[in-house]
């Protein structure tokens, strides 16, 4: 199970990241783009993924991930519940969100680390 706490820890340490709050949920972004946030209650989070992609995701573990609200559908979006993740599962969805947003320089050098 992975806890608020630990997302925020790897997200703080990512390149560029900054976090805000917007209507008592708190947001990861790089710039504007939002790459992560949070729901107000923090046992879900919102993270950036392929719009093409997300429907396999959900499709294939319905417990752990969902689609976003309508509203957020145009967005390359999905939420999972923490308690259904492990840590190196949050670890890899993180990064990749953040990748998205990320110049891709900004990225290799982080990867290469």
């Amino acid at each position: 199970m992975v806890t608020a706490a630990q997302v925020r820890e790897l997200a703080l340490s990512l390149p560029r990241t900054t976090a805000g709050v917007v209507s008592d949920s708190v947001r990861f972004r790089i710039g504007r783009l939002v790459y992560a946030a949070f729901s107000r209650d923090e046992q879900s989070m919102g993270f950036a993924y392929p719009k093409e992609e997300r429907a396999g995701l959900v499709a294939a573990e319905p417990d752990k991930f969902a689609l976003p609200r309508p509203s957020q559908m145009r967005y390359n979006w999905v939420v999972c519940r923490l308690d259904r993740l492990d840590e190196a599962e949050m670890h890899e969805l993180l990064v990749d969100a953040w990748r998205m947003c990320v110049p891709k320089k900004v990225a290799a050098e982080y990867l290469d680390r």
